[in-house]
């Protein structure tokens, strides 16, 4: 009888002792899976600035001064595109015969056959895409369309468009996530010049 008794306490332990550690490692795991739930946001942001710092966003989209290596990035001005209150210079455009694009000193602005640009401001400011929706940022990288709205303008080169539109959805969705997390710089990029002004 007390070997029974002992074999059905033992038995009886290891089930409930089974029975614990599931429920422990449910609870467990469901603390993990819910941090992740929360992070997906912080990680959809991360890719994003992951993509725009290795696409070269900065290249055109932010204004910059010459440092000991050449143009470094204003800070300050980080994607805000050309800035409104610079002067402009006279372009020749005799190059353009010859098949070559000019650039200004920073990027921000380029000359060609199709006449000048400027760079967009790609900050979350109102000024920039603050006011964008998602569906916007998608349609103008997808489609090429100013503010990604249809009826605008065709983006201009230099914009690689033509490209980004082969990122995937989530890709897309990521730069614009990081974006709309950038420090707002209110500046009002100048309206492209056609080619015979």
């Amino acid at each position: 009888m007390k070997k029974i008794s002992l074999a059905f306490i033992a038995i009886a332990a290891i089930i409930i002792y089974t029975i614990t550690s599931c429920n422990n490692a449910q609870s467990s795991s469901a603390k993990p899976t819910q941090a992740l739930h929360n992070d997906s946001s912080t990680e959809l942001v991360n890719r994003g600035k992951y993509l725009v710092t290795s696409i070269g966003c900065d290249d055109c989209h932010s204004p910059k001064k010459m440092g000991p290596n050449g143009p470094e990035v204003i800070d300050e001005l980080r994607f805000s595109g050309y800035p409104s209150n610079r002067p402009f210079n006279k372009i020749s455009t005799d190059a353009f015969s010859k098949g070559w694009m000019t650039f200004n000193q920073d990027l921000t602005s380029a000359a060609g056959p199709w006449g000048i640009s400027f760079a967009a401001n790609i900050s979350s400011d109102s000024t920039g895409i603050g006011a964008w929706n998602e569906a916007q940022f998608i349609k103008a990288l997808r489609e090429g369309k100013s503010k990604g709205l249809d009826g605008n303008r065709s983006l201009l080169p230099p914009m690689p468009w033509q490209n980004f539109r082969n990122l995937s959805d989530d890709d897309l969705k990521a730069i614009f996530a990081y974006l709309k997390t950038t420090k707002p710089v209110h500046n009002i990029v100048p309206q492209p010049i056609p080619p015979q002004q």
